[in-house]
């Protein structure tokens, strides 16, 4: 199969690879010399900015109709270091040695799949970078208007971690560029760099902490496309979260500096997150521990984890660990001591007084809440936990990632 994309676009090909439940890989070309601007890629979503841009290809890994994985013409491995800043790994790549017949394979996928097998990354990790990567190169595909297509059946990419379905992962796409034309003109290129123009205002609507880590990101030198990498986190959410600055002219856009390469491997040596947090997280229920393990454990150079199953355990314990956030089940079978009576022991202390408490309770009841509160607790949240809920509650209580929702400012 193979031919123009004027004739056919990226979606339906995919489409038709889905439904025919292909194995092999898809080949697809965009000639940077043939580019007329608003032909070829929607300018709202800020692929390219002239027709002078170089030839650009993507390669698409599928097994059964499903994406293996995605690269694309730039040989580097320079997008594969952005996702490894999350995990503090990204280093590690320089001292990693591949064999003859590896380094003839596809470079950032065998990279990848040699720091899962020392170990530097978890399987979670893993397929987590993995479906990022997909994502970004759907983002760039699916507003490909012209150039060529080739799709040859085969063996399938090996080995494979991780698979993703098509028809979701496009859907999931084209509702993300919606809404990232929706933030045009104010904001015209993935590739623009925010640059801080007036700090005295952002102060006045952020902590002191948030404005410290814009001042880090915001240098005119780190893309939005980067900062999304960086900090595990949608193009669009980053780019609505600064959004309401622009608007206002406290935050500028600039293109990126020509020596790009130079100033993003320095921008990933600066920063560093200022210590390894801790959380207690005391409960029974298998449902809530999968979601708090599973989660944790992918920012295990980040946070450390402490498990309890009673609160009567945990209370001997908790003042040596000294957590950062406590989650902790309303009651539980084996502890006469239940989550009530433990947040109100650990406020009698001066060590907890300012320690987030979080209580997780089966029912969603606004006596309990209420009750809860009114001994100390922070939040109150209803089990079982999702992995949204509880990055959420990182973010919001321990400044985890180091960017989040800004609050919308009028107009």
């Amino acid at each position: 199969m193979q031919g123009n994309l004027n004739e056919i676009d990226i979606r339906s090909i995919l489409q038709l690879i889905e439904v025919g439940q292909r194995t092999g890989e898809l080949f697809i070309e965009a000639y940077g010399d043939r580019i007329t601007p608003n032909r070829d890629i929607d300018p709202s979503l800020g692929l390219h900015s002239s027709s002078s841009l170089p030839t650009r290809s993507w390669f698409i890994f599928f097994l059964n109709g499903q994406i293996i994985y995605t690269t694309d013409s730039n040989n580097d491995l320079l997008r594969l270091r952005d996702y490894l800043y999350r995990y503090q790994v990204a280093p590690t790549l320089d001292n990693l040695k591949l064999s003859c017949s590896q380094a003839n394979n596809i470079l950032e996928y065998t990279y990848l799949w040699s720091l899962l097998e020392h170990n530097f990354l978890t399987p979670s990790q893993g397929r987590r970078i993995i479906h990022s990567i997909i994502h970004e190169t759907l983002f760039d595909l699916l507003s490909l208007h012209q150039g060529t297509f080739i799709f040859e059946s085969g063996f399938a990419l090996a080995p494979q971690l991780t698979t993703l379905k098509i028809s979701s992962a496009v859907i999931k796409t084209m509702q993300q560029m919606q809404q990232w034309k929706q933030l045009h003109p104010h904001i015209t290129s993935l590739h623009q760099c925010p640059i801080i123009t007036d700090k005295l205002k952002l102060h006045q609507y952020l902590p002191a902490s948030t404005v410290q880590h814009l001042e880090h990101w915001a240098d005119g030198k780190t893309s939005l496309r980067q900062l999304a990498r960086y900090l595990n986190r949608e193009l669009v959410t980053v780019a609505r979260a600064i959004y309401p600055f622009i608007q206002k002219g406290w935050v500028q856009l600039v293109s990126p500096p020509t020596n790009s390469i130079a100033a993003h491997t320095e921008n990933l040596q600066l920063f560093s997150p200022a210590k390894t947090l801790k959380i207690a997280c005391i409960t029974e229920f298998s449902a809530n521990s999968q979601v708090f393990k599973s989660v944790l454990s992918q920012y295990h150079q980040q946070i450390e984890a402490v498990f309890f199953e009673n609160a009567a355990t945990a209370l001997s314990q908790v003042f040596q660990v000294k957590p950062d956030l406590i989650f902790c089940d309303l009651a539980t079978s084996s502890s006469s001591l239940d989550g009530y009576e433990f947040c109100a022991m650990l406020r009698r202390s001066s060590l907890f007084r300012a320690t987030p408490i979080i209580i997780l309770s089966p029912q969603s009841l606004y006596i309990e809440s209420i009750k809860a509160r009114m001994l100390g607790a922070t939040d109150y949240l209803v089990a079982p936990v999702t992995e949204t809920q509880l990055l959420t509650l990182l973010e919001k209580y321990l400044n985890f990632p180091s960017i989040i929702d800004y609050p919308k400012l009028s107009k």
